[in-house]
């Protein structure tokens, strides 16, 4: 079945300014997210939107392609994934593209493994009633335990109800791992909801998974990589 990859790529990054083209272990960030999707041989195409000029020279230079600059509507604050794929997607069919899926991929995931990409494509051809299928892991600790603070600075239970209940006795709770979204180019222009049944988990260790918003994630992500490497669970 014909797949593509999107990898999405604004330029205005607040937290972390340019973190799309900073090195990251000697490399730009966006740039092994390309390698890994240009190597996995899963996609027809990796594209990259992005409304960013610099971005979209370094990502031609890398082997994708930039066949339209995203709008600046689309590269606020506030625009989520969804409305960037179904953008990417939208703009492509009225191209003349024919391609039955469409996979985001963050170029912010330089902890993301080419097996768990194929993975997530087999996982949704096996099932035709689902819409999507994307990376996930498990909570360290069950979130029914948290705690917050209160109005005066004071620790409080997020959930006072499983204040006494022993961790064991919790059900696991999981969170998007923030590396990948298997979907359908259908369920993409639909609009149909990422967090809902019409989606399939790829759990993944939660030693291989580091969202990077912040730069103690950009820290975390790089000893997490070293480790990674030197351990040989991760090409470099």
């Amino acid at each position: 079945m014909s797949a593509i990859a999107i990898i999405p790529a604004r330029g205005g990054s607040k937290r972390i300014p340019r973190k799309n083209l900073k090195l990251f272990h000697g490399e730009p960030m966006i740039a092994r997210s390309i390698r890994l999707a240009l190597d996995s041989a899963l996609f027809e195409q990796v594209i990259v939107s992005t409304d960013d000029e610099e971005i979209a020279a370094l990502a031609r230079a890398r082997g994708a392609q930039v066949p339209f600059m995203r709008p600046a509507a689309l590269a606020d604050d506030f625009t989520g994934t969804a409305a960037v794929m179904a953008h990417a997607v939208a703009t492509l069919r009225q191209a003349g593209d024919d391609f039955a899926l469409a996979c985001c991929i963050y170029a912010t995931a330089p902890l993301l493994q080419k097996r768990f990409l194929r993975q997530g494509r087999d996982l949704l051809l096996e099932h035709p009633d689902k819409s999507f299928a994307f990376s996930v892991c498990e909570f360290g600790f069950p979130v029914q335990r948290a705690l917050t603070l209160d109005e005066t600075g004071a620790l409080t239970a997020l959930y006072p109800e499983y204040r006494l209940t022993r961790s064991q006795d919790l059900p696991p709770a999981f969170q998007d791992a923030g590396q990948f979204y298997w979907g359908r180019s259908e369920a993409w222009l639909r609009g149909d909801v990422l967090y809902s049944e019409k989606s399939l988990p790829v759990v993944l260790p939660r030693h291989l998974v580091q969202d990077i918003d912040t730069d103690e994630d950009w820290r975390r992500a790089e000893y997490l990589y070293s480790a990674l490497l030197a351990g040989g669970e991760l090409q470099a």
